[in-house]
């Protein structure tokens, strides 16, 4: 971790200290907290996806590669090894 991220850290834990005597606040907190980990988490699987293009494009070779008999048989056992 960083020092930014340590200071991060203990500046999110003394917040959470100075409002967990109101559960009110508490729980807008918490409610918040869940928004952005949904969002953060939203964010990332997008980076993860791959564009139609590029899956068209890696479907096309491997069909091209196989149409040449460059296809190399695995046995199933094999598969989980």
């Amino acid at each position: 971790m960083t020092a930014m991220q340590l200071q991060l850290n203990s500046d999110l834990f003394g917040a959470l200290q100075v409002i967990s005597g109101d559960e009110g606040l508490m729980k807008k907190a918490v409610k918040s907290l869940k928004r952005l980990a949904t969002l953060k988490i939203a964010k990332d699987a997008e980076k993860n996806l791959m564009s139609s293009a590029e899956l068209d494009r890696i479907l096309r070779e491997g069909d091209e590669e196989i149409a040449k008999g460059n296809l190399k048989p695995i046995a199933i056992e094999d598969l989980w090894k």
